[in-house]
């Protein structure tokens, strides 16, 4: 799985939920898997990659003391592919997150939803208009 030819990946960085974080994404989503992690000396993730519906992210814990963390003002666009695959994906991701824009149609999408989940990741999902 995941895509060999990908030149540019999505790069999380957690405060010590990686591995529960991608666990829960791999679990949500179809065709999916962790494809590796290396462990640091006390457990925590150094590097993992992990693919998501055929699409390939990389993630990490950090142990540092920094003030950032995850912001909606980059998202993961989720194209799903049916109905029910998105009603699926909106409430495994809400379950203990939040709803930035409820599930509704949209002119171009039949519906749409953006969300953050628990972890502090924003997503987009769409299931496009048939046209």
């Amino acid at each position: 799985m995941g895509n060999s030819n990908q030149k540019i990946n999505t790069f999380l960085l957690f405060k010590g939920q990686a591995e529960e974080a991608m666990k829960f994404y791999t679990s949500i989503f179809d065709d999916s898997e962790i494809n590796h992690v290396f462990h640091q000396q006390d457990g925590s993730v150094m590097h993992a990659a992990f693919t998501l519906k055929g699409q390939t992210f990389m993630c990490t814990d950090s142990n540092l003391d920094h003030k950032f963390t995850f912001t909606p003002a980059i998202s993961l666009f989720v194209t799903c592919d049916t109905s029910d695959e998105i009603d699926r994906v909106y409430a495994a991701l809400t379950q203990d997150g939040s709803v930035l824009m409820p599930m509704d149609s949209t002119p171009v999408s039949e519906k749409f939803a953006w969300v953050q989940d628990k972890y502090g990741v924003s997503w987009q999902l769409n299931l496009a208009k048939k046209m």
